[in-house]
């Protein structure tokens, strides 16, 4: 059996999806599962170990009657058996009925004509179990199991050689605070100023001076840290050139404090202790319940107004 899913958006999106693609592999042993993933979030499927392989394909780009051909002519090639597909367009539905899987499922609406097993849309829950309603229409109604992600031993390596070339010794706090290009091109508000950062890791620091802190610094992330780094100019920073290796170091982590991002949704993957702060977007659709995870919701949903005492309030409330 072959199975395809078309899994748009970035990188949280597909980690979000793990437990749908899991749960898949686990009813399915046998089958080939394949995704459709936009480019710049191939990379978290260094991680999955559900998946066989990863098709590009840019949703968001202005695609032309070429591009859809293309993708087209790739997905028939390939003679899967079932389709699940995030995306609620109709363009979307008429491109998996174009492709003659037989089974077809997705979220009722506008594409729902072209579908064999709609489901329904339940935007309210957690992303993560809205995402695994759709093997309901594979008649599997068992519970959304919790994010997991498989690290390589390669990065479970790296990650400790870092350590090594960063002093660290036992355990330590991550902070991320950055936020992607395309949230901010978005005007969606997702970066905790710097100087707020600056009272709680100070904060940290005096109470306990011997506890390391490493700052994550992805591919867009260096204004951030950078004046964060002036403030501070004595902390850890750390650049993991991939997926696996920045799961790696987050596992490695006491605490995790960062902002809603693909950081956060691996930290609760690999289980390490998260305070997450979250401005326009909503905690309760984007992080797992968990006694591992606290989510603080900007009243305003502007998160620079989250005091920093509130951080360091769940942080020492232990």
């Amino acid at each position: 059996m072959r199975i395809l899913a078309l899994v748009p958006g970035g990188i949280g999106d597909q980690i979000l999806f793990f437990p749908t693609l899991d749960d898949l592999k686990r009813y399915y042993p046998d089958a080939q599962i394949d995704v459709v993933a936009e480019p710049r979030a191939k990379g978290a499927y260094r991680v999955c170990k559900s998946v066989s392989d990863v098709i590009t394909y840019d949703f968001k780009d202005r695609n032309g009657l070429a591009d859809w051909g293309n993708l087209l002519g790739v997905i028939r090639d390939r003679e899967y058996d079932i389709a699940l597909s995030l995306g609620r367009s109709w363009l979307v539905g008429l491109l998996l009925w174009l492709t003659g899987i037989p089974t077809r499922i997705g979220y009722a609406g506008a594409g729902k004509l072209f579908l064999t097993n709609p489901v329904p849309l339940k935007p309210e829950q957690y992303a993560a179990h809205m995402y695994h309603d759709l093997l309901q229409g594979l008649d599997v109604n068992s519970p959304c199991p919790p994010l997991a992600v498989t690290l390589p031993k390669k990065d479970i390596d790296w990650a400790e050689a870092e350590k090594k070339r960063l002093g660290i010794q036992d355990g330590y706090v991550m902070i991320h605070g950055g936020s992607s290009a395309l949230a901010q091109a978005k005007g969606i508000d997702k970066i905790y100023p710097a100087k707020k950062w600056q009272q709680i890791i100070q904060d940290i620091q005096e109470r306990q001076p011997n506890l390391p802190i490493t700052i994550l610094k992805g591919p867009e992330d260096g204004a951030f840290v950078s004046e964060l780094m002036q403030s501070i100019p004595n902390l850890n920073v750390t650049s993991p050139p991939d997926i696996g290796k920045l799961a790696a170091m987050i596992a490695g982590a006491n605490l995790m404090l960062c902002t809603d991002s693909a950081p956060m949704h691996l930290a609760l993957a690999v289980g390490t202790y998260t305070i997450a702060l979250f401005g326009p977007t909503n905690a309760d659709k984007l992080l797992q319940k968990s006694d591992r995870a606290v989510g603080l919701q900007s009243p305003t949903r502007w998160i620079a107004d989250i005091p920093p005492a509130d951080v360091l309030e769940q942080i020492w409330r232990g």
